[in-house]
């Protein structure tokens, strides 16, 4: 017996150590402010202080600055919105990859900055199974989103998104309104999410910035 709870004993710690290191594979440190691609009417809507986002070897996955306070309650009527407070085409961050990624539906996202505002997916029987809830941040490339203060209606927000994908879809990341008691940071969901828990003034707020879509 005590051969054998030998033999397993490595196996367990080698189990465990390789399932910490998969979950400390990122890492969160302060960003700064924003970059200045972002036009200031945007900018001035964003948290001071951005959060970074590194791999392995300290390798930068992106930097991200989130809205520092929710916008003027206007409650949307649109169904199954975990964020209905949100009006369509609101800021909800400024985002800068330094190196190809990929959203949601696996499309390529090229280096650069970008503004990311929201949206949800249409109830048109196109995209069934993709996320719980319809919230999704649409990426703009930011030299191309200069007003902060004016909320793009759908096909509007769809278009500046197209053009920053290159293809006939938008730049979609899966978000909604977190748990009351969710801790700020970066972690693993399920087999292939990394979501960044955060905040938008006192809302918590989840944002999915690595992962694919199932459906």
């Amino acid at each position: 017996m005590e051969r054998v709870y030998n033999m397993i004993k490595p196996l367990t710690l080698g189990l465990l150590l390789s399932v910490t290191a998969a979950f400390a594979q990122y890492k969160v440190e302060p960003a700064g402010p924003a970059p200045a691609e972002v036009a200031a009417s945007v900018s001035g809507l964003l948290q001071k202080d951005g959060i970074k986002i590194t791999g392995a070897g300290g390798k930068v996955l992106c930097e991200i600055w989130v809205r520092a306070s929710m916008p003027a309650a206007v409650k949307s009527t649109e169904d199954n919105m975990s964020m209905p407070e949100i009006p369509h085409g609101t800021v909800i961050a400024a985002i800068r990859f330094p190196e190809k990624h990929a959203d949601r539906r696996g499309q390529g996202v090229k280096p650069g900055v970008y503004t990311g505002r929201s949206s949800f997916f249409p109830q048109n029987g196109d995209h069934q199974g993709v996320a719980p809830q319809r919230d999704f941040m649409i990426l703009s490339q930011a030299a191309e989103d200069k007003d902060g203060a004016v909320n793009p209606v759908f096909d509007a927000l769809m278009t500046m998104s197209r053009k920053a994908s290159g293809t006939p879809h938008p730049l979609v990341f899966s978000m909604w309104k977190d748990d009351a008691d969710a801790k700020p940071g970066f972690e693993k969901q399920g087999e292939n999410d990394w979501v960044l828990h955060t905040k938008i003034g006192d809302t918590p707020v989840a944002i999915i910035l690595v992962g694919k879509a199932e459906g």
